[in-house]
C-alpha cells in the first residue's frame, strides 16, 4: 500500500513539474522576441480590427502580435499632418488603390498615388505569415503570425525603408 501512495505521490510532482515547463512553441517565442528587441522592435499583443469582409455582417476582431518600430523625432507639423493608415490581408470592397488581397482598416483615399505606389511595393515584399501593416506618426507596426524566426530580417528592412519616407 505504500508503494502505491508513494508512487502517486511521485508521479503527482513529475505532471507538475512537466506541465509547468515551456513548449517548444514557447522557447522559439522566447527567443523570437528577444531578437526582436535587439533589432528594436517593440513587442505587443493586442486585437486587429479587419475592415468588413465580402460575404461577412459584422468585422472580425483577431487577437495579434505586433511588432512596432518607433519613427523617431518628427516636426510637429510633420505630427499634425500625418496621415495615418492600417491595411489587413483579407478580401474586402475597402481595397482601392491596394494590391490584391489587402484592404483597408483605416486610410483609405487619403494618400497620393506615389504613396500607394510606395505601399503596395512594401506589401508586395512582406512575407506571408503578415497579416496587416500600420503607420502612424509615432511608429510603424507589422502584424505577424510569428512563423519563423529568419523573418525579422525581411520585415525589419522595409519598415526601416518607410521610417525613412516618412509615410
Amino acid at each position: 500500500m505504500n508503494f502505491f501512495i508513494i508512487s502517486f505521490v511521485v508521479l503527482s510532482l513529475v505532471g507538475s513539474v512537466m506541465w509547468v515547463m515551456p513548449t517548444k512553441r514557447d522557447k522559439f517565442l522566447s527567443v523570437l522576441r528577444l531578437e526582436a528587441k535587439r533589432l528594436g522592435f517593440q513587442v505587443q499583443l493586442t486585437k486587429l480590427t479587419y475592415p468588413r469582409e465580402k460575404g461577412e455582417v459584422e468585422a472580425r476582431r483577431v487577437s495579434s502580435v505586433v511588432y512596432r518600430l518607433l519613427r523617431g523625432r518628427i516636426t510637429q507639423t510633420e505630427h499634425q499632418n500625418w496621415k495615418s493608415w492600417r491595411v489587413v490581408r483579407c478580401e474586402t470592397n475597402a481595397c482601392e488603390g491596394l494590391t490584391a488581397g489587402w484592404g483597408w482598416v483605416v486610410g483609405e483615399r487619403e494618400l497620393s498615388l506615389n504613396q500607394l505606389e510606395s505601399i503596395n511595393e512594401l506589401l508586395v515584399a512582406m512575407p506571408i505569415g503578415i497579416v496587416g501593416l500600420e503607420s502612424t506618426p509615432i511608429h510603424v507596426s507589422v502584424f505577424w503570425n510569428e512563423s519563423e524566426n529568419e523573418l525579422l530580417d525581411a520585415i525589419k528592412k522595409p519598415l526601416d525603408h518607410l521610417i525613412g519616407l516618412k509615410m
